[in-house]
């Protein structure tokens, strides 16, 4: 009996995956789960008392591809927590369908938590010395990814078909339309919905601006499409206002695949270049007449506003910001010449008391920042400061800028990769293939050389010195006035408080510590 008691009993966990696709195949969720638990319990019970069932971890809907599954990084937590040593699944797919990953777990990770891994029906148990199918463990894996991968394919090919043929295979549908309960690619309007976008479009044809729409919509408590559907509390924007005025949708023309998933692997979304849309007319009912339509398309609310055309730059451009709310200050001229300042929060939600105007005059604001700033050189000046600035903080993160940059260049090869397949595979013509290549190349190049420039400036960030920082004082201290370039070089941000005090940062710690706060 003391011979048994010293005897290790295993903690034994049984996990259960049941995948979207699965699900989509018909398979009945509950009744799938119920049999997975039912086999994995029974085994659990058979293998004698040694064995203790601690607890059954669930997952259903998650694919297997992706480890990021809320009961599976539970009972990692728990085999961290030493709750569990053993590990049972059905069968290895329902462990992991990435090889890498599914690798990293049975061959290092538990190995090293000194976890048991029983595959039932693959009749894989890695603390099995003589078991021969562990040594096809990963070949299995291999396979299972492989079905992954295939089935992705499958899958994207078959929705493309559908969004080819204007079939809706979208997520959230359009305010105004919800899906068919006969046909749930189909798109009807929805009528209390609908209404609002009539009124969106009347008011654009009756000659008000998006602000004016807006704050019509705000004020008589029109909800927005969130309000509607999740029941949460939000207020119309600009942008949503004008998103729906752009939005083809409203005339019955259907428009997919503006976004895709980079891999069977990652689920996050890229944006598709315009070639790769899918657009169809005459998918579904319009709410809106086309003529309607087109007459809103030519007005200038609709609009891209270029903020690289602006008529008029100002000295502290991109410079302002508000204290309270964290949003940019803007610079307006009014109609007697004055030039004023407003929290561009407060502009667009001006009758939802979510900030204050800060307003007060910019011309005066700019005249005591240079002000500040030649006083506290002229003393770094006569003084003789060093202003050692070696382990000072720009405004800029060029590392992890350059790396977004690298990541698009190769994102960029990674689509001409495919899309020299698809032209072997005859699915993309000589000629769309050529035209896309060099949008795609032009594309690269404008990359590369934005990358270099940067790298050019990080190196230079990291090179500055005493000399340095004294010779870019000496050049401020020479200008009759400043311009905007030397600005962005010396300041991060000007913080406008609602009490007209203005906070100065320096893109240099040192000259923080010297400078005070400005008072207005």
């Amino acid at each position: 009996m003391l011979e048994k008691i010293k005897r290790t009993i295993y903690k034994v966990a049984i996990y259960i995956r049941l995948s979207k696709e699965d699900i989509d195949k018909g398979y009945n969720e509950s009744e799938s789960i119920t049999n997975q638990k039912a086999l994995l319990t029974e085994y659990v019970e058979k293998l004698g008392w040694e064995y203790e069932l601690v607890d059954t971890y669930i997952d259903p809907g998650y694919t297997g591809t992706n480890f990021n599954r809320p009961d599976f990084k539970r009972m990692i937590r728990d085999i961290e927590l030493g709750k569990i040593n053993m590990v049972v699944t059905k069968d290895l797919s329902r462990l992991g369908r990435d090889y890498i990953e599914t690798g990293e777990y049975i061959e290092k990770w538990f190995p090293e938590n000194n976890v048991r891994y029983v595959s039932v029906t693959d009749n894989i148990d890695t603390f099995a010395a003589n078991n021969g199918n562990n040594d096809i463990a990963p070949f299995k894996s291999i396979l299972n990814d492989m079905y992954s991968k295939d089935l992705s394919k499958k899958i994207k090919t078959a929705l493309h078909t559908m969004q080819k043929h204007g079939k809706w295979v979208g997520g959230k549908t359009p305010l105004g339309y919800m899906k068919d309960p006969k046909d749930k690619n189909h798109l009807i309007i929805c009528d209390e919905e609908a209404k609002i976008i009539k009124t969106i479009f009347n008011m654009a044809l009756a000659g008000n601006n998006v602000g004016i729409i807006r704050d019509y919509l705000n004020n008589n408590n029109i909800p927005t499409a969130t309000q509607i559907r999740y029941n949460k509390v939000t207020f119309w924007e600009n942008k949503t206002v004008k998103l729906i005025l752009q939005n083809k949708a409203y005339i019955g023309v259907t428009i997919q695949n503006k976004r895709s998933r980079i891999s069977y692997k990652n689920r996050k979304l890229r944006v598709n270049p315009e070639e790769q849309w899918q657009i169809v007319e005459n998918t579904h009912e319009p709410i809106i007449d086309k003529n309607a339509f087109d007459r809103v398309q030519k007005m200038g609310i609709v609009q891209k506003y270029d903020r690289d055309e602006k008529k008029n730059h100002f000295l502290l451009d991109g410079l302002l910001m508000c204290y309270e709310c964290k949003h940019k200050i803007g610079v307006r001229s009014r109609k007697d010449g004055r030039l004023d300042m407003i929290c561009n929060n407060y502009r667009r939600n001006s009758k939802l008391n979510l900030c204050t105007s800060h307003g007060f005059n910019y011309e005066k604001l700019e005249k005591q920042i240079i002000s500040c700033i030649r006083k506290l050189f002229i003393e770094i000046d006569n003084n003789k400061i060093m202003l050692n600035i070696k382990n000072s903080k720009t405004k800029y993160d060029y590392k992890k800028m350059l790396n977004k940059i690298e990541k698009e260049i190769e994102l960029i090869n990674n689509n001409i990769d495919k899309m020299y397949i698809d032209k072997l595979n005859n699915k993309l013509s000589e000629e769309m293939y050529g035209r896309i290549f060099k949008k795609l190349k032009k594309s690269e190049s404008d990359k590369e050389a934005e990358y270099i420039e940067l790298k050019k400036e990080a190196e230079k960030c990291m090179d500055d010195n005493d000399d340095e920082i004294e010779k870019i004082v000496k050049e401020f201290l020479k200008l009759e006035k400043p311009t905007p370039e030397i600005m962005r070089v010396l300041i991060n941000r000007i913080e406008i408080h609602q009490n007209k005090q203005v906070d100065l940062y320096f893109n240099f710690k040192k000259l923080n510590n010297l400078s005070d706060k400005i008072l207005t």
